[in-house]
C-alpha cells in the first residue's frame, strides 16, 4: 500500500527535474552570464593571441591555475589583515608580492611561451619557502609544492620534458628541504595553534582545488580540440570510415562495392560567369551553390566526395550500401536544379548546371598519407562524368544500369546512344521528374 501511494509522486518529480533543467538553460543564456562567461574567455586568451593553437590551449590553461593562485592568495592576505595586521605584515606584502606575480603572467608571454610558467614556479617557489619559515611546516604551505607533481606537464607541454622534470625534482626537494629546515613550532605563537591548523586545511583545500582545476581545464581542452579535429575529419571522410581509422589507425581502407551510383554535375559557362563576376562574387557564388548541394546530399543520405572548382561528385550506395542508391542521387539532381532554377531567378545571372548518374560496380578507398581523401573508381566513374558532359543544361542524364533501377518510379526522356571512350556505345535517358500516379493509378 505504501508503493502505491508513492507511485503519483514519479510523474511530479520528472516534471519538477524537466522544469528545472528548462530554467537552468535559461540562466546559461542570460545577458549576465554570456558576458561573465566572455569575460572569463578573455582573460584565458590574454597575452596567447600571437602563438599557434596547440600553444594557445596551453597558455590558456597557464592563465587560469594563475588567476586561482591570485585569488586565493589574495583571500589569504584578507584573512591574515583582519587577523592581526602587525604580527602577520610580512606574510601579507608577501601574499600580495605573489598575487602581483601570478597577474603578470599573461604579460610574460609576450617574451616566449615558457616565460610565464617560469615565473609563477620562481614566485610560488620561492614564497611557500617564506611561508614555511614564517607559519613553521604544521601550517601545511609545504603541500603546495605537491602541486608541481600535476601543472608543469599541462603548463610546459611534453616536448620540454627536462624542464618538467627538473621542476616537479625541485619541488619535491623543496618540500622535504621545508619539512626539515623549519622547526613545528614557527613564529605564532603556542595560544595561536588554531591559526595554524587553519591554514593547513587552507593549504590542504586549495592544493587539492588547483590540481583538479589544473587537470580538468586540460583535459576540457583536449575533449574540445578532439571534437575539432573529428568534425574536420567527419568532413573530410564518410562516418563509417572514420570509425575504422580509428579502430585501426594506418589500415589500408579499401572496399569493392557492387551496387553504388556515382552523381558529377558542372555549372555551365562558368568560366565566362567568373570573368565577369569578379573573384569575391565568383568565390561567394560558389559557395552558396556547393552549401546547398551538401545539404541536399545530407537530406537525401548521399556521400559527398569532392568538388573540383565548379564540379561537384556525390555518390550513394558506399561505404554503406542501400538498395534505392540510384533513386537517391535521381531526387538530389532534381533538387539540385530546382535549386539553380530559384538562384537563377533571385540573381538574374544566367547560370545552370548539367548532371549525370551511372550505377555500377565501384571500388573506392582512402588515398594519400597527408591531406587524405576518400575517392572511388570504376567504370561508372567514368561514365558518369562522360554523361555529365553531354548531358544538356539544366538536365540530369543517366545510363542504362541507372535506368533499370530506378524502374517506374521516375519519369524519362530518351536521349539516344552516346560513345563513351572505353566502353563503347551507351543507350542514356534523361530524367524529366518523379513518376506522380495518377487518380486512377492512385485508387
Amino acid at each position: 500500500m505504501r508503493a502505491i501511494r508513492e507511485l503519483p509522486a514519479v510523474p511530479f518529480l520528472r516534471t519538477l527535474g524537466s522544469e528545472l533543467g528548462a530554467r537552468f538553460k535559461l540562466v546559461l543564456h542570460t545577458p549576465f552570464v554570456r558576458r561573465t562567461r566572455a569575460m572569463l574567455r578573455r582573460l584565458a586568451e590574454a597575452g596567447t593571441k600571437s602563438y599557434p593553437p596547440d600553444t594557445r590551449r596551453r597558455l590558456k590553461i597557464l592563465n587560469m591555475v594563475a588567476y586561482l593562485i591570485a585569488i586565493t592568495t589574495l583571500i589569504y592576505a584578507i584573512q591574515q589583515a583582519i587577523q592581526d595586521f602587525t604580527t602577520y605584515a610580512p606574510m601579507i606584502f608577501l601574499n600580495l608580492a605573489l598575487v602581483v606575480a601570478a597577474l603578470m603572467v599573461p604579460l610574460a608571454h609576450r617574451i616566449n611561451d615558457i616565460a610565464g610558467g617560469l615565473l609563477l614556479v620562481g614566485a610560488e617557489y620561492a614564497a611557500l619557502i617564506g611561508f614555511g619559515d614564517f607559519f613553521s611546516r604544521e601550517a601545511g604551505t609545504q603541500l603546495q609544492y605537491f602541486i608541481a607533481a600535476a601543472a608543469p606537464f599541462v603548463i610546459f607541454g611534453l616536448k620540454r620534458i627536462w624542464l618538467i622534470i627538473a621542476i616537479v625534482f625541485l619541488g619535491l626537494v623543496l618540500h622535504l628541504c621545508v619539512w626539515f629546515w623549519f622547526p613545528a613550532e614557527g613564529r605564532v605563537a603556542p595560544h595561536e595553534q588554531p591559526v595554524a591548523d587553519a591554514l593547513y586545511v587552507q593549504g590542504a583545500i586549495t592544493t587539492v582545488i588547483l590540481i583538479a582545476a589544473c587537470v580538468w581545464y586540460a583535459f576540457s581542452l583536449v575533449e574540445r580540440a578532439k571534437a575539432e579535429t573529428d568534425a574536420v575529419l567527419r568532413n573530410t571522410l564518410p562516418d563509417a570510415i572514420v570509425e575504422r581509422l580509428k579502430a585501426h589507425p594506418g589500415a589500408v581502407i579499401a572496399d569493392s562495392i557492387d551496387n553504388a551510383s556515382i552523381m558529377f554535375s558542372d555549372i555551365t559557362g562558368f568560366v565566362s560567369l567568373a570573368r565577369g563576376l569578379g573573384a569575391d562574387q565568383t568565390v561567394n557564388l560558389l559557395s552558396r551553390i556547393v552549401s546547398e548541394f551538401d545539404a541536399l546530399a545530407i537530406r537525401h543520405g548521399v556521400e559527398k566526395i569532392k568538388t573540383i572548382g565548379d564540379a561537384y561528385m556525390v555518390v550513394a550506395g558506399l561505404p554503406d550500401p542501400v538498395p534505392d542508391h540510384s533513386a537517391r542521387l535521381a531526387r538530389m539532381g532534381l533538387d539540385m536544379l530546382d535549386y539553380i532554377k530559384e538562384l537563377r531567378a533571385e540573381t538574374g545571372l544566367n547560370i545552370n548546371i548539367r548532371v549525370g548518374i551511372a550505377s555500377g560496380s565501384v571500388t573506392a578507398g582512402v588515398i594519400g598519407t597527408r591531406k587524405f581523401s576518400y575517392d572511388v573508381w570504376g567504370d561508372p566513374v567514368n561514365l558518369a562524368s562522360r554523361l555529365e558532359g553531354l548531358a544538356a543544361p539544366g538536365r540530369i542524364l543517366i545510363c542504362p544500369t541507372c535506368h533499370e533501377n530506378l524502374g517506374d518510379a521516375f519519369e524519362f526522356e530518351r536521349r539516344g546512344p552516346v560513345d563513351v571512350k572505353g566502353l563503347g556505345a551507351q543507350e542514356t535517358w534523361y530524367v524529366v521528374g518523379e513518376h506522380r500516379p495518377s487518380p486512377r493509378e492512385a485508387a
